[in-house]
This record gives C-alpha cells, sequence and structure tokens, in this order.
C-alpha cells in the first residue's frame, strides 16, 4: 500500500435489542454477519471504493431472510412490507433514501440511483414509480416466518408493539429490533454508510422509520454513522448525525459515541450505532442489551454479538 493510502476499515449491522437465546440462532447470526465482512472487505481490499462497498454490504445483507431488510423484511398492521433505506456518501456530503417501497429486492439500489438525482428521497408512490422508470424486476420479499409471525399477531390483536429482528422459529417471541447497516472507510479516506429497514412491524400503515433520514444515517468528511433499534428514539434523538457533527466539531469518535449513548440511556431510549472515522476508529454503542454487529479492521473479522451486556461502548482504534 502506497504512502498516501490508509487502511480500509468496515462495520455492519444486522439490528439491536434482546440476546440471542439459542446456540442455532447465535451461529446463524455470525456467520451470515461475517460472510457479508469477509467479501465487502474484498472489495475494499482491491481499492474499492466506500460508496461501493456500502451499497454491496446493504444488497449482501437484505439478501440474507434472518434479517429485517429486503428479504425477511416485516410486515405492516395490513399485512403489507413496505421498506425504507438510506445512502450517504460522506465525502460530498450527499444524502439519498427510499421510504415504504414494496415489492423489490434491493431498496438500497433505489437510494444509489437518487444519489445522482435532483430529487434525492422519495415516498412511497413515486419510488415505486421510480422502480417502474428503472424497469427494476419486482419481488416478493416475504419470508414464511414473518408471515406466520403477522398471523399469530394478528391472532392476539398486535399486542406486541414490533416483529422480532432476526427471522428464525427459535426467537420469534425475542424482543429485537431490526435493521441492516454498512459503514466504510476506503483506502482513500473517503466514508459512506447505508442503512435498510423493512421497518418495525406491525406498525400503522405509512409510518416511517429512521433509516431513512440523517437521524438514522449520516457521514460527513470525519465520520459515518448508521443506527439501529427503536425508530422513534432515534429520531428524537438524531443520533447518526448528532455523533456525526461532534466528530467534526473536533470530539474523538469514542468520545462524541460515548455522550450520545450515555445521553439516550439517560432518556431510557432503545438504540444502537455504529460507526468509523477519518483516522480509522472503529467504534459501536447501544443502550439496547445486544447490537448484533461485525467488522474488519484491516488485520481480522471480530462481533459484538456477546459483547458484554453492561458495557455502552466498544471500539476498534487504528493501528500502523
Amino acid at each position: 500500500m502506497s504512502a498516501n493510502q490508509i487502511q480500509p476499515k468496515l462495520i455492519i449491522h444486522g439490528g439491536a435489542g434482546g440476546h440471542i437465546r439459542s446456540e442455532k440462532g447465535e451461529a446463524t447470526v455470525r456467520k451470515a454477519l461475517h460472510t457479508v465482512v469477509e467479501e465487502v472487505y474484498e472489495l475494499l481490499s482491491f481499492r474499492g471504493s466506500a460508496l461501493d462497498a456500502v451499497v454491496m454490504g446493504c444488497q449482501l445483507l437484505e439478501n440474507q431472510p434472518i434479517f429485517n431488510a429486503g428479504t425477511g423484511s416485516v410486515l405492516q398492521s395490513d399485512g403489507q412490507i413496505r421498506m425504507s433505506a438510506a445512502l450517504m456518501d460522506g465525502a460530498r456530503q450527499r444524502f439519498s433514501g427510499v421510504i415504504n417501497v414494496s415489492r423489490i429486492r434491493h431498496p438500497i439500489e433505489v437510494a444509489k440511483f437518487l444519489q445522482g438525482d435532483d430529487d434525492r428521497v422519495l415516498s412511497d408512490y413515486g419510488a415505486n414509480e421510480l422502480l417502474r422508470e428503472l424497469n427494476i424486476p419486482m419481488y416478493d420479499p416475504l419470508v414464511e416466518i414473518r408471515l406466520k409471525e403477522w398471523i399469530q399477531e394478528r391472532d392476539e390483536n398486535f399486542d406486541k408493539s414490533m416483529a422480532g429482528v432476526v427471522a428464525e422459529e427459535a426467537l420469534i417471541h425475542e424482543p429485537r429490533k431490526g435493521t441492516i447497516g454498512v459503514v466504510a472507510l476506503d483506502n482513500k479516506g473517503k466514508i459512506a454508510a447505508g442503512t435498510s429497514t423493512g421497518g418495525k412491524g406491525l406498525e400503522r400503515i405509512g409510518r416511517v422509520s429512521d433509516s431513512a433520514m440523517p437521524a438514522g444515517n449520516y457521514a460527513d468528511a470525519s465520520a459515518g454513522v448508521s443506527c439501529t433499534g427503536i425508530g422513534e428514539d432515534i429520531m428524537e434523538e438524531c443520533l447518526a448525525a448528532k455523533i456525526v457533527i461532534r466528530v467534526t466539531d473536533g470530539m474523538s469518535l469514542q468520545d462524541a459515541m460515548e455522550k450520545s449513548i450515555a445521553e439516550s440511556r439517560s432518556r431510557n431510549r432503545d438504540l444502537g450505532a455504529i460507526a468509523i472515522a477519518a483516522d480509522g476508529t472503529i467504534c459501536w454503542g447501544k443502550t439496547s442489551e445486544v447490537i448484533l454487529a461485525a467488522y474488519h479492521d484491516g488485520q481480522e473479522i471480530g462481533d459484538t454479538i456477546n459483547w458484554n451486556n453492561s458495557e455502552l461502548l466498544g471500539s476498534k482504534t487504528p493501528f500502523n
């Protein structure tokens, strides 16, 4: 690697919430996350851009039926799937997103297209019109376990406030919240962030998540952040933008994450975040029991699945 290049960094997440209580579930989630990290980091190691790496990572996670994004997305109260996604190019500080789009395999693809458009955030009707305009084939993201989950909740008159993040029989009753997200730093020092979700599930028709807002997905030249958890909590904290702006204003990423997460905990928020700074620091934080994340620090792959429940913050500092 030449002197003017830096070591790429990558972190991804598949949701946050309660501990995975089955060994099978833990192994399934770990394998899925590590596989995506390995594939995406290979792109970064061959001088792929942060933006391309984030899009690729989101697509791979949207393909994983255990996560609540793309295939495997949860159903809203009327039994329909409506997905949202956002992409932010930190180098250009450009945000794009799609809200409550249906019958598409990769919502992040629409966000990617909108990076080059004058109108960079589209909601349901406009987004679906754009799919037709781009000749993107229709796709049914429904998986059987999500349908079972919705039928069960309908029979119980929607007692739960949201669906589970991991679509697996053994985990269906476990309270977790879900999106998927990717933050990348490429060898030119550019940062990008992407987030995609099926929503919280069982919600009112038309409810909008944080994932397609700067509150849940934000990046500039100094840092990038993707959030997960209760969307309304993330919106009210404006978490992703807050962390990034604190780094831009001179705080270290660790200090910005710690302060923001501590503030969130003091207000009884239920959320988590992953982040990378321009100096190569990788960081994650949460108020929930667990954040399902994995990362590549340039030397090895690690994850946070069994990360100490008592800790608010974790990080991997850059090495020479």
